[in-house]
């Protein structure tokens, strides 16, 4: 009989909210301990996964694509979400998230969107070269992914960024494995996730740093053009990976967005 194996999660504090934390291409849980932390003490509960590929989470012989991904995280609310939940995806974490809410349905109560243009579509055309050019081109010259990713990684964080949150990034997202982040690369490119945004209808809120040259903020902002009623906020000193860089700033909007979420789920 086959079962199906849900991707790897982490659950912490125990609440009638749960907030599930989708993670990036250069990613695992692992990133987001202190956000976990934070949520918990201010009473919220936590489900952060490891997607299909990443950590103790098998790469599918498929791949990936982010509707298989946006799958397997709807099963995981399906299992494990409560009473009310909110999925907040970071890069392509925020990429998937919007698909997330509409397989989940009325399961989902919240959308919290990082970093990310919610579609390599909406990138111009300089940015989608870049993006694949210094990502891909190295690893098919064999130069080693930790190698290869490190100029990268640097780059995306603002310019001074510094500090245990910021190493704590960079480490996790050098040790992953280039099988799962080529992968995962095909499949943000190959996903436009414009239709399904215009059709997001819980509240959403729209983080973006100020320095990011991935999830641009100007190209944020617009995304309220897109998803009805989203809220915006740039965080400023802030690269890709504002939760680390600006961690005060970040978990203050996070958490003002939450608060304010309708106290009682949809019947």
């Amino acid at each position: 009989m086959n079962r199906y194996r849900l991707p790897d999660h982490a659950v912490s504090g125990d609440s009638d909210t749960t907030v599930f934390l989708l993670h990036g291409a250069y990613g695992s849980k692992d990133y987001f301990r202190d956000l976990t932390a934070t949520l918990v003490q201010a009473g919220y509960r936590v489900v952060a996964w490891d997607a299909p590929g990443y950590g103790l989470s098998p790469l599918p012989a498929s791949g990936l694509s982010i509707e298989r991904l946006a799958e397997a995280a709807a099963r995981l609310i399906e299992h494990t979400g409560g009473r009310r939940n909110v999925v907040m995806g970071h890069s392509m974490g925020g990429i998937t998230a919007p698909l997330v809410t509409r397989l989940a349905g009325d399961r989902v109560h919240g959308l919290v969107i990082s970093a990310t243009l919610g579609s390599f579509a909406r990138k111009s055309a300089e940015d989608k070269v870049t993006f694949l050019k210094e990502r891909i081109e190295p690893l098919k010259r064999g130069v080693p992914f930790r190698t290869a990713a490190e100029a990268v990684v640097r780059s995306m964080f603002a310019p001074g960024s510094a500090g245990p949150l910021v190493d704590q990034v960079r480490e996790v997202a050098l040790s992953m494995s280039a099988d799962t982040f080529c992968a995962a690369i095909e499949a943000i490119v190959n996903y436009d996730g414009l239709q399904t945004m215009r059709a997001v209808s819980v509240p959403a809120l729209l983080i973006a740093g100020a320095q990011d040259k991935v999830g641009r903020p100007d190209g944020m902002r617009e995304l309220t053009a897109v998803i009805p009623g989203a809220r915006f906020v740039c965080i400023e000193g802030a690269g890709h990976y504002s939760f680390a860089e600006q961690p005060g700033a970040f978990n203050a909007a996070l958490l003002s967005f939450l608060d304010g979420l309708p106290q009682r789920a949809a019947a």
